[in-house]
């Protein structure tokens, strides 16, 4: 059997045992919430079978961000605008914790306004690995434009 015959075999042998295991792997980290002794599992928004929601779908969450967020009044006057890059946890209960600012605008006032308005949102419909509820991290922008 000439050499590269048995390359394309072998690569295409290798191909069909590993690609199975790859579509079920999943892109899990731990979060430390609270203490330094308790860990949940957290899976990635794009790795979960079902994906959490926010109660009334994309534009329900559209209007919560709009109808909560407050322009802070230094940014407000400093004519300061920008995108605040989130991150939080939506857990097994489908409440929101665990909020941290990934990207920040450039002034802190709006990154605090981005984090106060992710704390208040409502609870979300949770993320499932088949049946199971887990819990899933999500980014968000929250967007500050005069």
């Amino acid at each position: 059997m000439p050499k590269l015959l048995r390359l394309g075999l072998l690569i295409a042998v290798s191909l069909v045992a590993v690609l199975p295991m790859a579509a079920q792997v999943r892109h899990v980290t731990t979060v430390n919430p609270m203490t330094k002794q308790s860990y949940i599992e957290v899976y990635e928004f794009d790795y979960v079978d079902i994906q959490p929601q926010f109660p009334g779908g994309e534009r329900g969450l559209i209007n919560f961000i709009n109808k909560t967020r407050e322009y802070p009044y230094h940014a407000y006057k400093k004519r300061i605008q920008g995108r605040v890059l989130c991150s939080f946890i939506v857990g097994t209960d489908g409440r929101v914790s665990d909020v941290r600012v990934i990207r920040g605008a450039g002034d802190e006032s709006l990154n605090r306004e981005a984090v106060r308005v992710i704390g208040e949102m409502p609870r979300w419909s949770v993320g499932k690995v088949g049946n199971q509820a887990v819990a899933v991290r999500v980014v968000l922008p929250i967007n500050f434009r005069l």
